[in-house]
């Protein structure tokens, strides 16, 4: 599949992705992200036939059942002029596996290539596509935060440093650095299943470096990390918690209450 250009997504209409989890598990912050698109004065929808961009299947090696997800995809985002996504690694799946995918489809892989180039994740989105890096925000306490760098984001897409910014310029927020934070949590989707045990130990590290940390919070851009190291946490009986980038940036808009 060839490599299409990447066109700028200013003025255009947003079809938010809202991803499985998100959508099943934290719907909260899916509004979140709409929110904060939606202050920027963007057009966003929802397109009603999305379901999943097909990343279970394919790491699992069913590539057939989940060329057919994609399918499913593509046809749900045919209309779109701009997607964004609030998580890194289902971005990353579209971006980079559906040329995979759809290599040797001569009927699907222009279409492929298409929607890959018109796909971004959210704060990747608002200061890469649209060039803005301050969104006004003003939380209503000082509050403490450090990053963990989900996988697929930060080695797939380069992300980490617009999430930084963004909350790093809103009135408030103390932005630091967590020890280790490109070190994965041990969550990999299926790996947390098929390996338990490095899963764990995995998990029990970055645990030790989030309480280790200065920060009261910390923050990460795919719900499926958030929830493997929140239920460490909790199992630890830890009063620090992980929350989506959408979450806290959206507590800072004018209006909100958190």
């Amino acid at each position: 599949m060839a490599e299409l250009r990447r066109l700028s997504p200013k003025g255009k209409k947003v079809s938010f992705f809202v991803t499985c989890m998100v959508d099943m598990l934290y719907p909260d912050t899916g509004w979140s992200a709409v929110a904060l698109l939606e202050r920027l004065g963007i057009e966003v929808d929802f397109p009603m036939e999305q379901t999943c961009c097909g990343q279970p299947g394919f790491n699992a090696g069913h590539r057939p059942e989940a060329k057919a997800v994609a399918k499913q995809f593509l046809h749900a985002f045919r209309s779109a002029e701009a997607i964004v996504t609030p998580s890194g690694s289902c971005a990353a799946m579209v971006r980079h596996e559906y040329a995979v995918l759809f290599a040797e489809d001569p009927d699907l892989h222009e279409e492929a290539a298409r929607i890959s180039s018109l796909t971004w994740e959210l704060t990747e989105f608002i200061v890469d596509g649209l060039g803005i890096s301050d969104l006004d925000l003003r939380l209503e306490e000082p509050r403490s935060f450090a990053f963990h760098d989900a996988c697929h984001g930060l080695r797939l897409l380069g992300l980490g440093a617009g999430a930084r910014t963004l909350l790093g310029k809103a009135e408030n927020a103390d932005v630091s650095e967590l020890q280790r934070a490109d070190e994965c949590c041990g969550f990999g989707g299926l790996f947390s299943v098929k390996m338990a045990d490095v899963s764990g130990a995995m998990l029990e590290r970055k645990l030790d470096h989030i309480e280790a940390s200065a920060a009261s919070t910390i923050v990460c851009g795919d719900v499926s990390c958030i929830a493997h190291m929140n239920g460490g946490l909790s199992r630890r009986g830890s009063e620090k918690r992980v929350r989506h980038i959408a979450d806290v940036l959206a507590e800072g808009l004018p209006g909100e209450d958190g």
